[in-house]
């Protein structure tokens, strides 16, 4: 049982849950509509309940909740709906931060202002699934308040997603992208050419500098040590492979293990040995 300490609006309310004294941030349909300061609800099964003693990255829940739209809170717990349909269980304290988000993304839209990331593409790519989520942003702002969100400020959004499902904060997703960017940026001018982000080449070497970086900071290694074979094999692929983990090192202020070299000289290869066929 819960008692509205403050109403936001008809579709959400601050409420005090009677057992353990705490504040809750307290939403589903209808349920404040007519209700006043002081009287108890008892939520039904398809209201959702989150906890206001949350920290986030930007800042405690409970003054998110002061400085945000409810629509905002309501925007982006629907997202967490449809992340919860594609990824199962998840994080949904990451609401605070993406409505927080939103409401300045609202904000933004409203007053004809733009963003743009130059890692949009990549994101899109990278978070393939999380982005797809966040893409339902566009039929609920539409229908709500008649505005239409672009790719950037979905990219972004994509972010939060990811941090629902993964120990891992948006900013560090963030630096993960753009470490995935530098990297692939870095290899097409040791190629001499452009990768198409939509193309297998782009996903391939993708996903292995994403889970390149995923290992440093887990300090997982790699069993098997292509070094020496690749360094002798492909020795010009091997360079760059190897300038290109020291690039990362300083980029993420991380130790890159040296067996990781091996491994991505020959993605690099198989870029290199492609361009020379065609």
């Amino acid at each position: 049982m819960y008692r509205i300490a403050k109403t936001l609006n008809h579709n959400s309310f601050i409420g005090v849950e009677e057992e353990n004294n705490r504040e809750y941030l307290v939403m589903g349909k209808g349920i404040a509509f007519g209700k006043k300061t002081g009287q108890r609800v008892q939520p039904g099964d398809d209201v959702r309940i989150y906890s206001l003693t949350e920290m986030t990255e930007r800042g405690n829940a409970r003054t998110i909740v002061q400085g945000v739209s409810p629509l905002s809170l309501e925007l982006a717990s629907a997202v967490l709906d449809e992340a919860e349909k594609e990824f199962g269980k998840i994080d949904r304290s990451i609401v605070f931060p993406m409505a927080d988000h939103l409401d300045f993304a609202v904000r933004r839209i409203q007053n004809g202002e733009q963003i743009s990331n130059p890692l949009t593409d990549d994101i899109r790519v990278m978070f393939y699934k999380e982005y797809k989520v966040a893409s339902c942003i566009g039929e609920l702002l539409e229908e709500r308040l008649q505005i239409e969100i672009d790719e950037h400020e979905i990219g972004y959004l994509a972010l939060h997603v990811h941090s629902a499902i993964v120990e891992e904060n948006v900013s560090q997703a963030m630096e993960v992208a753009r470490a995935v960017r530098e990297s692939i940026s870095l290899v097409e001018h040791i190629t001499g050419h452009t990768i198409d982000v939509m193309s297998l080449s782009y996903n391939r070497m993708m996903n292995h500098i994403r889970y390149m970086v995923a290992r440093a900071v887990s300090g997982e290694k790699l069993k098997v040590n292509m070094n020496d074979y690749m360094s002798v094999k492909f020795p010009e692929a091997f360079r760059a492979a190897k300038r290109i983990c020291e690039e990362m090192e300083k980029r993420l202020k991380l130790p890159m293990e040296e067996i990781e070299i091996g491994y991505l000289a020959m993605h690099i290869e198989r870029i290199m040995d492609r361009e020379e066929g065609e």
